[in-house]
Parts: C-alpha cells; structure tokens; sequence
C-alpha cells in the first residue's frame, strides 16, 4: 500500500466533519490504528445494513484480503464510533444539587454502625420449613434500636441513608423512626429519588422550621403546602400555643374540604382543652354528618362543657336509683326516641345491624354525660361502688359498656379501675366488660406501673391465651413481675403438651418487650425436655428452640444498647475518638506535605 493510499481516501462516515481527503503524506500506517484503518473505511450506513441484515445475507466489504465475518463489523463499528465521539463537543453538564444540611448530632460509635447495617442487611438465614430456627430476628429489632438510637440523639451514618430510606419505604411502621434519625440529611437525600418521596410528605420538619421562622412562614405553609404538612403544622404550632392553632384552623375552616375538615378536627384530640369548646359548639352544625358526630365526641371528653352537661340531664331520665327494692339498685327506662336535638348533639339515629334503637341511644346518652355526674346522682358513692350495684331488667352489660366508653373517652383512671375490677376474676363475671379490646382500652387510661401489675395478675390466673391485646399496651421493657408472668405461663404451657404455635405471637412479643437483663435467668429453659404422651407431635424441640431464640434475642438487644451507649458513660476508651484524631493527624502531616511541595 502507497502513502498516497491511506484509509482516509474512501468517504467519511457520519460525524467525522471535513476530514474527506487523503491523510498527509507522513502519515504513520504502523502500529494498530494503521492494521485496522482499512475497516474505518467502510461507510456507515453500510455497517448499519449489514448489521441490520446480518453479515451472511450483507457481507462487509472492508477490503482485500479482509475478514467478512461479525468480527470485523463489531471492529469497525467501534473504530466509527470512536470517530464519531472524539468530533462532538461536551454537553454542558446539570447544575450541581446544594450541599447537605449540617447535622449538628454526633456520629455513631462504629460498633452500633455496623449493627445498624447488619439489621438493614438482614443477613440471618430464613428459616426452613416455615419455623423460625433460634436465630433472632433482626428485622423485628429494627424499630427498637432506631428508637434507642433516636432517644440517645446520635445522627444517621451518611452511607446508610439510602439503606434507611428504603427501608422505610417498605415498612410504614418504621417511617417516623427512620426520618427522625435520618435528619435534614436523610431529607436532602429524598428529594432525588422519586420512590423517597414519602419522606417529603410525611415529615414534620417542615412544619418545625416554620414555626420556628415565625408567623409568615406559618401562615405560608398553611395556604400552600401539602395536607399531610398542614397537619403536622397544626400539631406544631398546637403543641407551642392552642390558641393560635385552633385560629389557624378557624380562618380556613369553612373553605376546607369534608373529608378535610373530619381529619383536622381529629387532630385536636391530643391537645384538647376546655378554651377548644366553642369552636367545637359551632362544628355540631357542620354540614357533614362525621364531622358533627367528632366533635360531638370531643366535647364529651370535656367533662364540664355544654354538651356534656346536656347530655348529663338526658341520661338523667334513663339511668336513675331504683328505690323500690329494700336493697340499693340501678332502674334503667332507654329513651323511647331519638329528636332533632339529641341529633344535633352527635346521637346517630340509626344503629347498626343487630342492635335495637332504644339500647344504641341509650349507650350514646351514658358514654357522653360527665363520670361525675354519676357518683351525685347515686348519693355520693364511689366509682366502684356504682358499679357494684345490680342493675335491674337485663341492662347491666350495656349500661357498664356505655360507662367503659365514656371512661376511655375522659382518660377517667378511677372509672377505669372500677371496671376493671380484680383480674383475677374472670372477664365474664367481672364488671365493665368482657371484651378484651375495651378493657385494654381502659388499661391504657392507668400510670404504667399500675398497668403492668393488672395484667401479671390476670395472666397468672387465666394463662397467655387471652392476654395478647392487654400486653400490646404495657410499657417497653416489660416490668419484672409481668416478664416473669409471661415466662412462667409460656413454661406452664410447656410442661402441660400445649400445642406450641399457638403461642408464637406472645413468644415473638416477649423477645421485644422482656427486659435484655432476664436473660441468664431463662437459660434453663433452653434445654429440650421429654414430652408428655398427649403432647403435639415434635412440640418439645419447638419450645427449646423458641427458648433459645428469645434468650439469644435479649442478648442481642443487650448488646445493641451497650453499642449504643457512649464509651465515656461506659467508663471505657472511645476508640471513636482515637480513630478520629489518627485520620486528623494523618490529614494534617499530608497537609504540610503537599505545602512543601509547592514550596509554600
């Protein structure tokens, strides 16, 4: 081949600008440019057709003595696209996002690090066989060390923030936690990926930073951010100043949606005072029939409004001492009709199916009338006494229901201990009510101490199989007699063959709420025992294995809050700090090198 013969003779492809002449005459054709220019030479539409048509049908025509084959077309192609590139200029690249928000927490200690994404990562095995093996469970964890962590006011590491989010993503329950230890940060991370935005809409850190900005930026917010901001935002500035809340509320109440309206209302609950009254007064007129029964509701709640005062006179006539016995009892006549008036105050009319109209009024009239009014109109006596008096024709169970209602509804702790009653006594000869959900309702009205001792009563005396719901509303960690309550009837149910899966939901609770300290105390559990000839088939390695699991997972939990306790509470050396100065000190001597070295 002749210098004059180069392989820029042939036309140019597409993007290789005027360079269609020959190449100059001093043109190196050595080297491996030069071994594979020949296939350069083939246009690029013709390297299209027969990529397109395939290299049997449209064979390459690169040149003499060439390969025809997929080989030289994928060379050749390349060589083109290189050409085509190195002729085009840079686009001008997106403005960079703005730098993360300072988050002033300090960092983790590198042991609850590595916890933390351990838990994230999930790395126990599943379980075979759909049992749950003596493994922990650590994504059951999850919410328990971002609290302790949240409480302890240590900032999220920056590379498991996309970790974090994600995991929130996909569990609801673990939203509040993972943005309260994500911080500004974890918000600045979310407004880039759209499958984040569930942080952006959830979150309260807006509404913070308005109020803490001042009356403008409030108002701002109110007018124009989203609803889930606006109700965070009433909570906020509620929670500084109520007044100032409910005239948020009041300058755009009448413009806002139904479905609107009902929620927002709903939202005054945990702040509710007596000054809230006559904005709830003016709501019994709304023209929504849910927002009038709430607000119905959340007067009742105020024991010395209007309403519960009207309500007081009208369960008067229906609930009154019965003085023709020789004994003191209660005489009970439901009212024969439901009027505009009663309506108007948040009496449903209609009831639900299975229930007769005069027993639905009559419960709605006792649950909103002020507890006490109750202990006046039967002479003084107490709340116990009250509910101690038989109650004549059949009304007892509902009247104590109205009264187990009403008792939640005013956070009424005497009212709720009277109903209550011993727990020993079985829920169906107590007073109040049989119905587990309304007395863990009535549980959650008394100081947690007193709580914790009721229901360790209760299960010493009727076992685990109907404490599920009354457990759920004990403080975390369980205090010690009802942890030992609950390992005692678990134990208990071993030793009597009791078929074992039917306790799963209270062993996976108790590896949650036991105290981590019990956990050298139920090791003796851990071996497997013989089983009794009318046990279920395999339940004693069941109950071994559970045991196993559970002690493992106070461990664990023991483990996660030492992690998460600073070593100089500890009484130990930070290794944190020492790693810390070493990258500072190491920073620092590759400073003045690099000073030197421009001779500064």
């Amino acid at each position: 081949m002749s210098e004059t013969e180069g392989p820029f003779q042939a036309e140019a492809g597409p993007g290789t600008g005027a360079r269609t002449g020959t190449t100059p005459a001093t043109a190196p054709e050595t080297g491996a440019g030069a071994r594979s220019a020949p296939e350069t030479a083939v246009p690029w539409d013709e390297l299209v057709t027969s990529a397109l048509l395939g290299t049997d049908r449209r064979p390459l025509r690169a040149g003499p003595g060439l390969p025809d084959g997929p080989a030289s077309l994928l060379r050749a192609a390349a060589l083109h696209t290189v050409r085509r590139r190195a002729a085009l200029r840079p686009a001008a690249g997106p403005p960079l996002p703005e730098p993360a928000p300072v988050d002033p927490r300090p960092p983790l200690p590198a042991a609850a690090r590595r916890r933390l994404a351990q838990l994230l990562a999930d790395r126990t095995a599943p379980a075979g066989g759909g049992r749950r093996g003596a493994a922990p469970d650590l994504t059951e964890l999850i919410p328990q060390w971002l609290v302790t962590a949240g409480e302890r006011g240590f900032r999220a590491p920056p590379e498991l923030l996309p970790a974090l989010l994600d995991a929130a993503r996909a569990r609801t329950d673990l939203r509040p936690h993972v943005l309260a230890f994500a911080g500004p940060r974890g918000l600045w991370l979310a407004r880039s990926n759209p499958e984040w935005r569930f942080a952006l809409r959830a979150t309260t850190t807006g509404a913070g930073r308005a109020v803490t900005e001042g009356p403008e930026a409030v108002l701002r917010l109110w007018e124009e951010g989203l609803f889930a901001e606006r109700v965070a935002l009433l909570g906020a500035v509620r929670a500084q100043d109520p007044a100032a809340g409910r005239a948020l509320l009041s300058g755009t109440w009448s413009a806002e949606r139904a479905e609107d309206r009902l929620l927002f209302l709903d939202s005054l609950r945990s702040d509710l005072g007596e000054d809230d009254e006559p904005f709830l007064e003016a709501a019994l007129a709304d023209r929504s029939r849910n927002v009038r029964a709430t607000a119905a509701e959340l007067l009742s709640a105020l024991p010395g409004s209007a309403l519960a005062r009207r309500m007081a006179v009208r369960a008067a006539t229906c609930v009154n001492p019965d003085r023709t016995g020789d004994r003191a009892a209660i005489a009970v006549e439901a009212p024969h009709e439901c009027d505009a008036a009663m309506q108007r105050d948040g009496v449903i009319p209609a009831p639900p199916s299975g229930r007769g109209e005069r027993s639905w009024w009559l419960g709605q009239l006792v649950e909103a009338a002020p507890l006490g009014f109750w202990c006046e109109r039967f002479g003084g006596r107490s709340a116990q006494e009250i509910v101690a008096l038989p109650v004549a024709d059949g009304w007892e169970g509902e009247l104590h229901a109205a009264w187990c209602r009403a008792a939640v509804r005013q956070r009424n702790p005497e009212w709720a201990r009277a109903l209550l009653g011993v727990p020993s006594t079985p829920p169906a000869n107590g007073p109040g009510t049989a119905s587990l959900s309304e007395r863990s309702q009535l549980l959650a009205t008394l100081p947690s101490a007193e709580r914790a001792d009721w229901v360790a009563g209760f299960i010493a005396a009727h076992g685990l199989s109907e404490a599920f719901q009354l457990l759920g509303v004990c403080a975390v960690p369980w205090a010690g007699p009802l942890g030992r309550s609950v390992v005692d009837a678990l134990d208990i149910a071993r030793d009597a063959g009791s078929y074992p899966w039917s306790f799963s939901g209270v062993m996976g609770l108790a590896e949650r709420c036991l105290d981590p300290a019990e956990a050298d105390r139920l090791e003796v559990l851990t071996t497997a025992r013989d089983e009794p000839e009318d046990a279920s088939p395999g339940a004693g390695g069941y109950w071994s294995e559970a045991f196993r699991r559970l002690v493992s997972t106070l461990r664990l939990r023991a483990a996660m809050s030492a992690e998460l306790t600073p070593a100089r509470q500890r009484g130990e050396p930070d290794p944190d700090r020492e790693d810390r100065e070493g990258r500072e000190s190491q920073e620092g001597r590759e400073d003045r090198g690099s000073r030197e070295e421009r001779g500064v």
